[in-house]
């Protein structure tokens, strides 16, 4: 039996990746670091797995002993217009999943897979992209981290709690998108998130 850990569970990708946690055999318990308690109603829980804990990330490192677990799930991102500016984004997208890294290294967790982005590239013009690329090249430079990985998906496809115009879009055109893009555009196809939750799933040491 293993344990998990996820952080950014109510997100889009979180929630479902949690509640497909709690319905897994493999998993004995399921530790959510939050910023606020979890609604009752967001998740199905039958054997008692679920663990929420309301942190302050501010003072991320304070929670470090919760990161003694088999698996880390890292799902924490925003958008540049809900962060409010770039470095309030940077903090989130950045800082965060950096420290998350550091602290799975810290308590020897068996593995990290954290959501980064179709594109991620830390030379992009693309501030976003950049970001997300300089990310990837912290966390995958990092000395004694094992089985590190990122998923990169396109636009989510899925149930939001808050509207975002891009997904929307993607949304209500996806069938025209799946059949456009082929071939080398294939990566940027719209994607599901119980998609990408199963591709971090299995990108987890067993």
């Amino acid at each position: 039996m293993k344990s998990a850990m996820v952080l950014g569970a109510t997100g889009l990708v979180g929630r479902t990746l949690v509640n497909m946690l709690l319905q897994d055999r493999r998993y004995s318990e399921v530790t959510c670091l939050v910023r606020k308690p979890l609604s009752s109603s967001m998740f199905r829980d039958p054997h008692n797995k679920l663990k929420p804990v309301v942190i302050d990330f501010d003072y991320f490192q304070d929670y470090q002993g919760y990161f003694s677990v088999n698996h880390v799930y890292c799902c924490l991102g925003t958008t540049l217009k809900k962060a409010g500016s770039k470095q309030a984004f940077r903090r989130v997208d950045f800082e965060y999943v950096h420290v998350a890294a550091q602290l799975t290294r810290a308590q020897r967790a068996d593995s990290f897979v954290w959501i980064s982005s179709v594109g991620a590239d830390a030379k992009s013009s693309n501030f976003y992209l950049k970001v997300k690329g300089e990310l990837e090249n912290a966390i995958m430079r990092m000395p004694q981290l094992p089985n590190a990985a990122a998923v990169r998906p396109s636009l989510l496809l899925g149930d939001r709690e808050e509207s975002r115009t891009l997904e929307d879009l993607a949304q209500k055109t996806a069938p025209i998108w799946q059949s456009l893009m082929k071939g080398p555009l294939k990566k940027y196809r719209p994607v599901h998130a119980i998609d990408v939750a199963r591709n971090m799933m299995s990108l987890q040491r067993w």
